[in-house]
C-alpha cells in the first residue's frame, strides 16, 4: 500500500526527455538523462518517466520528427504529465509547437537551469544576475510566454493591430529592465573591485573553489573554514558566493571563496550575467578545481568545468594556477582508492586526493595550497623578547617558516612577506 504524502503545494508531474545526437557529447546518453532528471528533481518536479530519444537530424519546427512527437505524446499522456523537460536548447518555435502537440508545459535545458537558479538565489546580487539571465532568455519568447498577447493585423495589412503594439511595448519594457539590471550589476562589480583592492592591502592571497555542480565544493569549504554553508546531495544546492578566511600551515591567512557550480552546456545567459561573481575566480591567486573522483563522468565533468573557465577573463599579467582536488575518495572501493591516492601523490600530478566528508587528505591539501600561493620572498627577522606585538604581526600578515631562540632570548625568524607588507612592518617596528 503506497504512503500518501500531503503536500501543501502538489508537485508538478513531469517527463524528462534527452535527445541523443550521438558523438556530439563525450558523455553517455544514460548519464546525460540521469543528470537532466536530477535537475528536474532539484526544481521539485515529480519525474514520472525518463526517455532517451536518438536523433540523426533535427526537425526545425519540433526538434523531433512527427512520428516521434506522436510517440512521446502517448508517453506524456500515460504518465499524466503536466510538463515535459527537454534536455537540449529549444528555439521559441520548437517550444511553442511541442506545447501545442503535447498539450503541456515544455521546458528546455536553459529554462530549467534558469528556474533552479531563480529559486536558489538568496543575495540581492544573485537575484539580480538570475533576473537578467531570465529576461535575456525570455526576450525572444514573448509570443509563447506572454499568453495575453495576440498578433492582429489591421484591415489594410499595412499596420499593426493592438496586439502587435502590446508585444512591442512589452519588448521595450523588457529591454528597459535589462538596461537597469546591467547598471545595478555594474555597481555590484565596482563594489567587488573596491573590496578586492581593500583585501590586496592586507594582503591575503585568495583561493577560489570551482567545480561541477554537486562535486562537494560546499562540503570542502565547510571542512576548510569551519563554516556551515548549506551542503546537500543536490544539483545547485548553493548558488551565492561565500567568502571566509582560512589559516594555512604556519598560521598564514588566506581568503577562500565558494562559487556557483558549473554544469555541461551552462547557458550563455548565465555565464554573461554571473560575470561579476565569476570575476572572483579570474582574480584568485589559486583555483581549486574540485572533482567528484568517484563519478564515472569525472573526466567529462572536468572538461566541462575547464570550458567555462576559459570564458572567464584573466587579469593582464596574472598566471592562472589550478590545483585539482579529487574529492569523495571515501566512495571508492579500497583498490580504486589506493590507485587514485597513488596517482595524486606523484610528483608530476597537480592534484590532492581528499574526502571532504570524512576529512581524509585535508591537511595535505592545506600544505599544497600554502606551497602554491607562497611565492613571497623569504626575510630574516630578529626580535627581542619584548617585541611580542611585532611577532604577532608577522604571524598575522606573513608566514613564519622558521624560528629559533638564541641564548639571550632573542628570536630569529625566517618569514615570507610580500614587499608591501615588509615595508609596513619596517615602518611600524623598525
Amino acid at each position: 500500500m503506497s504512503k500518501l504524502i500531503d503536500h501543501a503545494v502538489p508537485l508538478i508531474r513531469a517527463v524528462v526527455i534527452h535527445p541523443d545526437f550521438g558523438e556530439r557529447s563525450s558523455r553517455s546518453a544514460a548519464d546525460r538523462l540521469e543528470e537532466a532528471a536530477g535537475l528536474a528533481r532539484a526544481l521539485d518536479l515529480d519525474v514520472r518517466a525518463e526517455e532517451v530519444v536518438r536523433l540523426r537530424k533535427t526537425t526545425p519546427a519540433t526538434l523531433f520528427g512527427s512520428g516521434k512527437v506522436e510517440e512521446l505524446a502517448a508517453l506524456i499522456r500515460a504518465a499524466e504529465a503536466e510538463a515535459a523537460v527537454i534536455d537540449d536548447q529549444l528555439t521559441p518555435v520548437q517550444q511553442r509547437n511541442l506545447e501545442k502537440a503535447w498539450d503541456c508545459k515544455v521546458i528546455d535545458r536553459t529554462g530549467l537551469i534558469l528556474e533552479i537558479f531563480g529559486r536558489r538565489a538568496r543575495t540581492k546580487e544573485g537575484r539580480l544576475q538570475v533576473e537578467l539571465a531570465r529576461l535575456d532568455y525570455e526576450r525572444s519568447r514573448l509570443v509563447r510566454t506572454w499568453t495575453h498577447l495576440e498578433r492582429q493585423r489591421g484591415g489594410t495589412g499595412s499596420t499593426g493591430g493592438p496586439g502587435e503594439t502590446q508585444i512591442e511595448l512589452d519588448r521595450r519594457l523588457i529591454a528597459d529592465r535589462i538596461v537597469k539590471l546591467k547598471s545595478e550589476l555594474e555597481e555590484v562589480r565596482r563594489t567587488r573591485g573596491l573590496h578586492r583592492k581593500q583585501r590586496q592591502k592586507a594582503p591575503f592571497p585568495t583561493v577560489a573553489l570551482v567545480g561541477y555542480t554537486n562535486a562537494g565544493k560546499s562540503t570542502l569549504f565547510n571542512r576548510l573554514t569551519g563554516s556551515e554553508v548549506m551542503a546537500r546531495d543536490l544539483l545547485f544546492a548553493t548558488l551565492d558566493t561565500t567568502q571566509r578566511t582560512i589559516r594555512l600551515p604556519a598560521g598564514r591567512p588566506a581568503i577562500i571563496a565558494d562559487t556557483v557550480g558549473f554544469i555541461s552546456d551552462l547557458p550563455h545567459e548565465l555565464v554573461e550575467s554571473f560575470r561579476a561573481t565569476l570575476e572572483e575566480v579570474g582574480e584568485a591567486d589559486l583555483i581549486l578545481h574540485v572533482r567528484d573522483i568517484a563519478s564515472p563522468d569525472t573526466v567529462a565533468q572536468s572538461q566541462d568545468v575547464e570550458a567555462v573557465l576559459k570564458q572567464i577573463e584573466q587579469p593582464e599579467g596574472k598566471d592562472r594556477r589550478i590545483l585539482e582536488v579529487w574529492n569523495k575518495i571515501d566512495l571508492l572501493d579500497p583498490e580504486a582508492r589506493e590507485a587514485i591516492e597513488g596517482q595524486a601523490a606523484r610528483a608530476n600530478t597537480d592534484a590532492v586526493a581528499v574526502s571532504a566528508w570524512t576529512g581524509d587528505g585535508i591537511e595535505p591539501l592545506r600544505h599544497a595550497i600554502a606551497a602554491r600561493i607562497d611565492d613571497d620572498p623569504e626575510t630574516e627577522v630578529t626580535l627581542d623578547p619584548s617585541q611580542g606585538e611585532a611577532l604577532a604581526w608577522l604571524y598575522e600578515h606573513g608566514r613564519v617558516i622558521g624560528r629559533d631562540t638564541d641564548g639571550e632570548g632573542r628570536m630569529r625568524l625566517t618569514v615570507r612577506l610580500d614587499p608591501q607588507a615588509m615595508g609596513r612592518f619596517e615602518q611600524r617596528f623598525g
